[in-house]
């Protein structure tokens, strides 16, 4: 009687051990919970997407400036996406150093935080050349089209896009585009300013150190 009541005692002591120590984690709740992968897809989406309508504005004609065709946003976005799914990954390596996780996770930040600033700056250009190209009067020179914003203003300024054969695609197609890019852009700058939270509010990500901390009675864990 005493023997049973002795080995109830080893196990009901046995699980209360058990409970005491972190419960594993399962791999894939584990991977959407400790880095949300969403935030690394967005910004590879609309990273792509910001390059490809840049490239399609540049298609209307070569003569558009760097600023008004901000693919070079979109590369950082995708660069900054990149960095994210590389912080996902070794997140899960077994043998992972502290130290690179902390490099890669302030690196993603910092990265974050500079898409954020090059998202805002691009819609406020896309905003001005918005307001431009929707007021301007266009007429048809050779194979250039001629845009002012007001014809009876002779030392108005004068825009000259070269290669266009519809002056339409000035004051239609391009003026959609920015519309576009402003769009885009503002959803980038929500998507880097919701990971650089992430990392902030959990000081660049809680994770299971494995450390223990304690007597070995009571064989707690502790996260650091």
């Amino acid at each position: 009687m005493r023997q049973g009541q002795k080995d109830s005692s080893d196990m009901k002591e046995g699980k209360k051990r058990r409970d005491d120590f972190p419960e594993p984690e399962d791999s894939n709740k584990c991977r959407w919970c400790r880095f949300p992968l969403l935030v690394a897809l967005l910004q590879l989406l609309l990273g792509v997407a910001v390059i490809a309508v840049a490239f399609l504005m540049l298609a209307i004609s070569p003569s558009l400036l760097t600023r008004e065709t901000p693919h070079w946003a979109g590369i950082i976005l995708c660069l900054v996406s990149i960095l994210g799914f590389i912080l996902y990954c070794i997140t899960y390596v077994p043998d992972e150093r502290t130290s690179m996780q902390f490099i890669v996770k302030l690196l993603y930040f910092v990265l974050c935080t500079i898409g954020l600033v090059i998202s805002v700056l691009v819609m406020a250009f896309a905003g001005h050349h918005y307001t431009q190209t929707s007021s301007f009067i266009c007429e048809q020179v050779g194979e250039d089209c001629v845009c002012t914003l007001d014809q009876d203003d002779p030392i108005a300024r004068t825009f000259t896009y070269e290669g266009v054969s519809d002056c339409e695609v000035i004051t239609g197609t391009l003026t959609l585009y920015f519309l576009v890019q402003i769009l885009l852009n503002l959803f980038q700058a929500l998507v880097c300013a919701v990971g650089a939270f992430i990392l902030w509010k959990h000081r660049y990500q809680v994770f299971f150190a494995g450390l223990q901390i304690g007597s070995p009675s009571t064989q707690r864990w502790q996260k650091v």
